[in-house]
């Protein structure tokens, strides 16, 4: 087994810096916001409503 360094996890990743980002995307409230920013709701709006008539019409059949 690979000997591992302090504060990395068996993937390598740093346990100390994913906890600083965690805190800094905390601080400045990014988490809920980088994905609202990707979204374009209408779009979304569209997409559900051309679903919902999709399975109206598979159901009738």
């Amino acid at each position: 087994m690979a000997k591992q360094q302090p504060n990395k996890t068996a993937a390598g990743t740093n346990a100390q810096e994913v906890r600083q980002q965690n805190a800094q995307s905390a601080q400045a409230g990014q988490f809920g916001t980088e994905f609202a920013a990707e979204t374009n709701a209408q779009q979304v709006r569209q997409q559900n409503a051309q679903a919902e008539a999709g399975k109206a019409q598979n159901s009738s059949k």
